[in-house]
């Protein structure tokens, strides 16, 4: 294990939400639901996530410093953690581990929204492999493989059939 490791897990351990538990004796109310709701739509988050945590990336080595079992370590105790926050990161599970722990890593400078009741994710999928930032990883390129070549994924401003 890097010299290093123990010491970033202690700083994740410190990272975790100090929020008490959440009352669910008494359900959150479809008023409560809803203006939570409307707040998340009509303001963007004013802070990352690392503004919340405390943890910056550069507190982070390169991925290729670390061996994968050192990677592997930190982002278990990293998601760990995110759920506190009632946060968690979505990733394809073929996605090697240098590269789910340079996304893991990055969401603490994404905006977000921290909320009382249910999880935000951060979703890194556009629902399209072009473009994708899974790459060759993308798990949607197998759905292209099925298509004819001369299939046009490119409607322009035509109207779609349906």
């Amino acid at each position: 294990m890097h010299p290093y490791i123990s010491h970033l897990l202690e700083d994740i351990s410190k990272a975790y939400s100090r929020k008490p538990q959440e009352d669910f004796s008494h359900p959150q109310t479809m008023e409560e639901h809803f203006e939570e709701i409307e707040n998340w739509i009509a303001h963007d988050p004013p802070n990352t996530f690392g503004d919340y945590c405390g943890l910056k990336v550069e507190d982070f080595p390169p991925a290729d410093q670390l061996s994968e079992d050192d990677m592997t370590t930190i982002c278990k105790a990293f998601k760990k953690m995110m759920q506190s926050w009632n946060l968690d990161i979505d990733l394809p599970d073929n996605l090697p581990i240098s590269f789910a722990y340079s996304m893991t890593v990055e969401t603490l400078n994404e905006k977000t929204a921290i909320v009382n009741h249910g999880f935000m994710t951060f979703d890194y999928c556009s629902g399209s492999p072009e473009g994708c930032a899974f790459k060759e990883y993308c798990p949607r390129i197998d759905r292209l493989k099925d298509l004819p070549q001369d299939f046009d994924l490119d409607f322009g401003d035509e109207e779609l059939p349906y």
